[in-house]
């Protein structure tokens, strides 16, 4: 029987996923239980109110160990990460906070024989010479991002960690997250968020990458239940762990443009594709997840429409009260 988690440490908690991540957390193991940081920015009232919460540094591990041994750490859910379009203008910092960081997370959790880390990957870590569609579990890995570089690294590192120190550590290969809770932080698929926020607020939207861009995307409350649902599946059971492909639909530029239009039919979308776009083109469009659905029962809820249909109830409601961007 896998072992439950009782105390979550969360690192980047005030992140895009990571904020609405922990609430969840919180909900489902007590708010006491799970542990928010921080790296700089300021959290949410919300956040901040719901439990614990502390500035730390990953890539300073005095820092971490200090959270683990106030709050008698057992398990931590890694969420700090400097993402792709970030991490493209500053190459050196996105190595130090998603390598450095990493490797002090899963030697912390050595020294205090902790129960479980679950520790993301992405879409990222696929290339030229990646199959496009229906992208398979076991692939060419060759990234052309810095970003792309350490969540490869990442997954082959804690994939050490599990067979050379018998470490529980899971990971999942996010593709573009989108929410109508939280701002996006610096993606390659920030626009599949923006031009939800921009149709509500401006009917109109100029997208950084072409119309035809096809990528795989997941709305927020789906990606939270895989971080959880993996967290809490059989070890025993799991064949692969660091690397579980994750999908939920695909769709252009152009379709998901053409979802909000029937519900906002005056919007439109222009194109200005700037660096990002290469970076677009080096991903998959599709993906094949079976293996999670296979060994610890993966199976998404939404599609884009029903996405788009929450997605813009939420925000029009917020723009109403003048709290559209919080």
């Amino acid at each position: 029987m896998t072992e439950k988690m009782k105390k979550i440490l969360v690192t980047g908690a005030v992140g895009q996923i990571g904020s609405e991540l922990t609430l969840a957390l919180r909900e489902r193991y007590g708010a006491e239980n799970v542990v928010a940081t921080g790296r700089k920015t300021k959290p949410s009232k919300e956040l901040l109110d719901s439990g614990p919460f502390h500035f730390i540094d990953v890539a300073n591990p005095d820092s971490v160990e200090e959270m683990v041994q106030k709050y008698n750490i057992d398990s931590i859910i890694h969420m700090a990460a400097i993402l792709s379009a970030v991490g493209e203008k500053n190459p050196q910092l996105c190595w130090d906070v998603n390598m450095n960081g990493l490797y002090n997370i899963l030697e912390l959790a050595l020294k205090h024989k902790m129960t479980r880390l679950i520790i993301p990957s992405s879409i990222a870590v696929f290339g030229p010479g990646t199959p496009l569609d229906n992208t398979p579990q076991e692939t060419v890995l060759k990234p052309t991002t810095m970003y792309g570089v350490t969540k490869v690294a990442g997954e082959l590192l804690c994939d050490y960690y599990v067979q050379r120190f018998g470490l529980d550590v899971r990971g999942l290969r996010y593709p573009g997250i989108i929410s109508a809770e939280t701002l996006p932080g610096g993606g390659t698929t920030d626009y599949a968020v923006e031009i939800y926020y921009k149709a509500v607020e401006q009917k109109r939207y100029t997208c950084f990458v072409k119309e035809d861009t096809k990528l795989p995307m997941m709305y927020m409350p789906d990606c939270i239940k895989a971080t959880i649902d993996l967290g809490e599946a059989d070890f025993s059971k799991l064949k692969h762990h660091s690397d579980f492909n994750l999908g939920a639909m695909s769709f252009t530029v152009g379709e998901l443009a053409a979802s909000i239009k029937k519900y906002i039919p005056e919007f439109e979308v222009d194109y200005e594709p700037d660096f990002r776009q290469a970076i677009a083109d080096s991903w998959p469009n599709s993906i094949d997840d079976s293996a999670a659905r296979e060994e610890w029962g993966w199976q998404p809820s939404y599609d884009l429409d029903t996405m788009t249909q929450d997605m813009l109830e939420k925000l029009t409601a917020r723009h109403r009260q003048g709290k559209l961007y919080g």
